[in-house]
């Protein structure tokens, strides 16, 4: 092959490339605030705060699934408001009780407070979503696909 055809190939995979990078998107868990975004990379996070009454922490497992979100789990120690009532009780462990949940959301309206400590776990990331905004500030959580770019933009 001529030089001419060698630099003409390099050139073409370089635009195929480049395309590719222009038009695919990243499937990610994005927590939307009002003046900025994060993403989750990972399939799942654990949600965790502090119950208002009972003043014990409660987590709660989610899983991207496609286009939404399925809690799967959650755990706290002590029954009262806001307890399921339709899901299975598995296990306690450590004080906590473990329920099984199955349930779909395409998206999320969460408020966020210093009171509670909103936090987010991913992977080995540990986000106090409440030192990121104001108090009762609320925070949207959805499945998106977005673009390379956008992802590198965005924090988490």
């Amino acid at each position: 092959m001529n030089k001419m055809g060698s630099k003409g190939w390099k050139w073409s995979a370089g635009i195929l490339v480049l395309l590719f990078f222009l038009f695919f998107k990243i499937p990610v868990i994005q927590f939307d605030f009002e003046d900025e975004k994060l993403y989750v990379k990972e399939d799942e996070f654990r949600l965790k705060w502090i119950h208002s009454v009972e003043k014990e922490e409660w987590i709660e497992l989610y899983e991207r699934s496609k286009d939404k979100l399925i809690l799967t789990e959650t755990y706290f120690k002590t029954f009262g408001a806001g307890v399921p009532s339709d899901a299975d009780v598995v296990r306690t462990e450590d004080g906590y009780v473990m329920m099984k949940i199955d349930r779909n959301f395409q998206e999320m309206n969460l408020t966020v407070s210093e009171n509670a400590q909103t936090t987010v776990e991913a992977g080995r990331k540990e986000i106090p979503l409440y030192e990121l905004t104001e108090d009762y500030e609320s925070v949207r959580i959805s499945v998106q696909y977005v673009h390379f770019w956008e992802y590198m933009g965005g924090k988490l």
